[in-house]
C-alpha cells in the first residue's frame, strides 16, 4: 500500500491475482499534516498478509472489510509480525505534525509499534471506517478524508503542545522534511548546519519528537527513494546511484538489512505499484 512516493507495505508472499492500488495527495490545507492517501484492494478479494516496510511516517490503515484497522508507527526495519492482514482499505500517511494534531499522541509512542485503530482514535475509528466503506470509490473516500481530517486538525492542533515547545518542534519537523526531500544521500550534519544547530541538538530533538534518530530517518528516506524508483521500473544500477547508494551491492545490502528481501525480490512485489502509476 502506497502514499505517494512512500510505500508502506507490500504483500508478504506471491499473490494469485494483481491488486488494485491508487494514490492521491491530500488537499493543500492538510499538507503540513498528511503526506498522502493510498487505496488498496486485493485481487482475490481476501485479506492479504503484508510486509510493513521501513517508514518515516505514522500510517493509518482503515480496513473497509474488517474491524476498523491499524496504526503503524515509524520504523527503521521491516516487519511481518502481528496483525498485518487487510484486503480492501485506505491508508493515510501522517507527518510528525499530523500525528500530534490529528491523533493527539506524541509520535514516539507509536514508533516501531502497530496498534489497533480504535485504541488510538477511540469512537472516531468506527465512524470513519463506516463512512469510508459507504463511499462508492476511492476518489470519494479521499475527498471524505480531506473533510474529516481538516476538522480534526482544527480541533486538535492547538491543544497538544505547550507554547514554549513549539519553536523546537517546528525546527525538528523542518529537519525531518529536509531529510525526506533531499536528493542522493541525505546527511544529518548538513541539515543541522543549514538550520543553525548542532548534530547533537537534532539527535535529542528527533528522539523526543520523532522516536527515531536522525541517522535512521535519513537512512529510511534513502531506502524509500530507492523503492519509489524500483516501483517505476528503474533498473538496479541506476536506482542505486540516484537514491544515494555507492553502488548496486550497497543497495542490495541495505535492502536486505532493512526490508529482509533482496531488491529483485522487492521488485516482484512492486509490479502492482508500477501498474498503478503507469
Amino acid at each position: 500500500m502506497a502514499t505517494l512516493t512512500h510505500l508502506h507495505s507490500v504483500p508478504a508472499g506471491p499473490q494469485p491475482a494483481p491488486c488494485e492500488s491508487v494514490v492521491r495527495p491530500p488537499h493543500p490545507r492538510l499538507r503540513p499534516y498528511v503526506l498522502g492517501y493510498g487505496g488498496f484492494r486485493s485481487g482475490s478479494g481476501q485479506p492479504v498478509r503484508h510486509r510493513i516496510l521501513p517508514m518515516n511516517l505514522t500510517t493509518l490503515i482503515i480496513d473497509l472489510d474488517g474491524p476498523y484497522g491499524l496504526v503503524t508507527g515509524a520504523r527503521g526495519t521491516a516487519s511481518t509480525q502481528g496483525q498485518t492482514g487487510w484486503g480492501h482499505g485506505v491508508s493515510v500517511g501522517l507527518t510528525p505534525a499530523g500525528v500530534s494534531a490529528l491523533l493527539g499522541v506524541p509520535m514516539p509512542e507509536l514508533a516501531g509499534r502497530t496498534a489497533r485503530l480504535a485504541d488510538v482514535l477511540g469512537h472516531r475509528a468506527a465512524e470513519l471506517a463506516e463512512r469510508l466503506a459507504a463511499a462508492p470509490d476511492f476518489p470519494s473516500r479521499f475527498a471524505l478524508l480531506d473533510d474529516r481530517l481538516a476538522a480534526w486538525a482544527v480541533a486538535g492542533r492547538s491543544a497538544r503542545w505547550a507554547a514554549k515547545d513549539r519553536p523546537r518542534d517546528q525546527l525538528i519537523t523542518e529537519a525531518w522534511w529536509r531529510l525526506q526531500r533531499g536528493t542522493g544521500r541525505p546527511r544529518v550534519g548538513t541539515v543541522a548546519g543549514e538550520l543553525g544547530v548542532s548534530r547533537r541538538y537534532l539527535e535529542v530533538g528527533f528522539r523526543r519528537r520523532i522516536g527515531l534518530s536522525p541517522a535512521t530517518v535519513a537512512r529510511v528516506a534513502r531506502f524509500q527513494r530507492a523503492v519509489h524508483l524500483l516501483g517505476t521500473g528503474t533498473d538496479l544500477p541506476r536506482t542505486a546511484i540516484e537514491s544515494g547508494y555507492a553502488d548496486q551491492p550497497h543497495l542490495t545490502r541495505e535492502t536486505r538489512a532493512m526490508a529482509g528481501v533482496t531488491p529483485r525480490q522487492l521488485c516482484a512485489f512492486l509490479q502492482d505499484v508500477r501498474a498503478a502509476h503507469a
